[in-house]
Parts: structure tokens; C-alpha cells; sequence
């Protein structure tokens, strides 16, 4: 039943996309909040359409960075894309609090950007679909506890979740999406 509802959950991903009549690299994000399932549906709807998959975790600048990773994700990722240019990013290594080495992804039909801020404002201009992941708070805590990275994580929770919950708020990025994905 649970793969019935995310292969409904990726054709409606795919059909969006189809419908999209941009040429060069089409960009979807899919935002929404943590343990909202927005990883999983990327990396199925990338997999589908043997597409990228890139993730604003690697671009948050730490656990206060949740708003400080759009500038790079347009700067970076989103506008050479558009511009038929290679995207190339610094990712964040968590371990360390610094940025590595560059990565570089050429222009391909389409790129998969997904992490809470992917629906921003800034990115709209670059953005073809912009997929919102709803899911419960009580089905997201509890996914997030089973995830294997939690112990890491739990110490920073509430302080990542008030920064998701102003940044949503502000940007409104579920009342702007084109595509909301109720994820049980």
C-alpha cells in the first residue's frame, strides 16, 4: 500500500513535469518540513526520469543556516542551470563547520532540488515545479526518530524546527507551490 501512494505521489511529480514546456535544464524543488518525505519522493521521481537529485543539506551553513543556503542555491546551482551554465557548489561538511571542495553538475533536462527553503522566493524565477510535502507533525516526529542520522540530529531539533516554521511562515512556500503532496 505505502509504494501504491509514492509511485501516485511520483506520477503526479512527472506529469508536472511533462506538461512543463521550458527548454534546457527544467528545475523541481520540493520543500517542505523535516520528516515530511521530501527526500524519498526526489530520490523516486529522480529515479524515474534518471535525473539529479541535489539537496539543500549540503548547502545550510550549519544548523542556524536554513536561510542562509538560498543565496548559494541561486547563486550556485539555480541560475547557471537556467543559463544552460554547469552548477558548481561548496558543500557544507558537518563535521568540520566548513565548506569542502567544489562539486560541478552540467546542464542535464532536469535537476531535483530538495530541502526545506527549496520553494523560496528567490528561487521561484528558476523554479518550473515547485512540489510542497505535507505530512502530520506526529508521523514527521516519528520518522525523523527512526531516521539512522537522529542521535545527531536531536540535539538540534527545536532549534531547526522554529527556524523551518519562520521560514515557511514568511515565504509561504505551501500556498505557492504548484504541486502539494499529501504524504501519509
Amino acid at each position: 500500500m505505502a509504494e501504491a501512494q509514492l509511485e501516485e505521489q511520483v506520477a503526479l511529480v512527472i506529469d508536472a513535469v511533462r506538461a512543463s514546456a521550458r527548454q534546457g535544464t527544467r528545475l523541481v524543488t520540493v520543500d517542505g518540513f523535516s520528516g515530511s518525505g521530501k527526500s524519498r519522493i526526489a530520490d523516486a521521481v529522480g529515479l524515474a526520469l534518471v535525473a539529479p537529485v541535489l539537496t539543500l543539506e549540503e548547502l545550510y551553513p550549519g544548523w542556524d543556516g536554513l536561510a542562509a543556503a538560498v543565496p548559494p542555491a541561486v547563486d550556485w546551482i539555480a541560475r547557471p542551470l537556467a543559463e544552460g551554465r554547469p552548477a558548481r557548489w561548496w558543500p557544507w561538511d558537518w563535521t568540520r563547520n566548513a565548506r569542502t571542495g567544489a562539486r560541478e553538475l552540467a546542464p542535464t533536462p532536469v535537476v531535483l532540488l530538495e530541502g526545506c527553503g527549496a520553494g523560496a522566493t528567490a528561487l521561484r524565477p528558476y523554479t518550473d515545479i515547485a512540489v510542497w510535502v505535507e505530512c502530520d507533525p506526529a508521523t514527521r516526529d516519528r520518522r525523523l526518530r527512526a531516521r539512522p542520522d537522529w542521535p545527531g540530529y536531536a540535539p538540534f531539533r527545536a532549534r531547526w524546527a522554529a527556524q523551518e516554521d519562520a521560514w515557511h511562515a514568511r515565504e509561504r512556500t505551501r500556498e505557492r507551490a504548484d504541486l502539494v503532496i499529501v504524504n501519509r
